[in-house]
C-alpha cells in the first residue's frame, strides 16, 4: 500500500470530527470507503491509530503523531501545487537573458527593475555578450531571450524591435573636430580612433563604413567597454564612437564633446529575439511582453554647439 493524500486527509478528518460518518461527508467519500482506507493504513503501519470510545473516535499516541506529520505533508503538497501553478502563470521562474553592452548600459537597468518589481518571484540570469554570440545562443537554446544590435546571422529567430539608440562621435576638448555639430563618418577617418574589440556591433559598423568609403579605420587602441573609450578619448588618445545615451551615465563633466553622426547607420535599431514566442516558458513570455511594451525611460538626446545637452 502507498500512503496517498486522500487517505491522510480522511484520517485527519476522522480525528478532527471524531466520527467516520462526519469525516466521510467532509472528504466526499462513502463511510465504508473511509473505514477501508484507515484499516489498510493501520495494517500497512502495523500500528493501531484510532480508538473507539463513548465520546467518539480518538487517536492513539501513534495516531496523534501521524496527524502531525500528515498535516505537514499535506501543507507541503498544497504549497507545491500553488508554486507549480505559479510557474505556469509566470509568477515564478528563471529567464536566461543575453544582451549587448549598449542595451545593458542604456535600457535594461530601468526595464528590469520595473519588471522585477511586478514579478519578484522571477529570477533573471543576465549575461553580456556581443550581438553575434547572442543570436547564436538563442538559436541553440542557451538563452531564452536575446537583445542585440547587429548580427550577420539571425538563425530564423523571431525578431522584434526593442529600442533605438543614436551613435555619436566623441572627441576631447580642443580637438580639430570639436567645433562641428554634425559630421559624416568619412570625414573622421584621417584621425586615430579608440575602437572596440573584434566582433562588437559598433566595431563592425565602423569597419564596414570605412571599407565602403575605401578607407582604413585607424585603430590606435581597442578596448572592451564604453567607460574605457570614454576615458581614453577624454585623455586625448584618440576619438571614438559611443551611444549617446551612455554619455550622461559616464559623467556629468565628461571632458569631451559629442558630435552627431549624419550617417543613417548611426541611428541603430536594438532588437529582441526569441526562438518562438508562443512556446516560451511563462516567465520568459512575461519578460518579453514587458520589454516590448516598456516606454523609453531615457530623456531625449539633444545637442548644443556640438556638446551633449545636459
Amino acid at each position: 500500500m502507498k500512503i496517498d493524500p486522500v487517505t491522510l486527509r480522511s484520517f485527519i478528518a476522522i480525528v478532527e470530527e471524531g466520527s467516520i460518518a462526519r469525516a466521510a461527508i467532509r472528504v466526499h467519500l462513502a463511510p465504508s470507503a473511509v473505514s477501508k482506507r484507515i484499516a489498510e493504513l493501520e495494517s500497512h503501519l502495523h500500528t493501531q491509530l484510532l480508538i473507539r470510545k463513548n465520546r467518539g473516535i480518538e487517536p492513539t499516541v501513534a495516531g496523534r503523531s501521524l496527524v502531525r506529520h500528515a498535516r505537514n505533508i499535506l501543507h507541503g503538497l498544497d504549497e507545491l501545487v500553488t508554486e507549480i501553478r505559479d510557474f505556469s502563470s509566470g509568477i515564478r521562474g528563471r529567464v536566461r537573458l543575453f544582451a549587448n553592452i549598449s542595451s545593458i548600459t542604456q535600457f535594461l537597468p530601468h526595464d528590469l527593475k520595473s519588471f522585477l518589481t511586478q514579478h519578484p518571484g522571477i529570477d533573471i540570469d543576465l549575461e553580456e555578450h556581443i550581438s553575434s554570440f547572442t543570436t547564436r545562443a538563442v538559436a541553440e537554446n542557451a538563452a531564452d531571450i536575446g537583445i542585440y544590435a547587429q548580427a550577420d546571422n539571425e538563425y530564423g529567430l523571431e525578431v522584434f524591435p526593442y529600442r533605438r539608440d543614436q551613435l555619436v562621435l566623441a572627441v576631447p576638448y580642443g580637438h580639430k573636430l570639436s567645433r562641428r555639430r554634425v559630421i559624416k563618418f568619412v570625414d573622421t577617418l584621417d584621425h586615430e580612433f579608440v575602437g572596440y574589440h573584434k566582433g562588437g556591433a559598433i566595431n563592425y559598423l565602423l569597419l564596414r563604413a570605412a571599407s565602403d568609403a575605401n578607407r582604413t579605420l585607424k585603430l590606435r587602441f581597442q578596448v572592451t567597454t564604453f567607460e574605457a573609450v570614454f576615458a581614453m578619448v577624454r585623455a586625448g588618445l584618440g576619438i571614438g564612437v559611443l551611444p549617446a545615451g551612455t554619455i550622461g551615465l559616464l559623467g556629468r563633466e565628461p571632458g569631451l564633446r559629442t558630435i552627431r553622426l549624419a550617417d543613417a547607420w548611426a541611428s541603430r535599431q536594438i532588437k529582441l529575439c526569441v526562438r518562438n514566442r508562443n512556446s516560451l516558458p511563462a516567465a520568459a513570455a512575461l519578460l518579453v511582453t514587458h520589454l516590448l511594451s516598456e516606454p523609453d525611460a531615457l530623456p531625449a538626446i539633444s545637442y548644443h554647439d556640438g556638446k551633449l545637452a545636459k
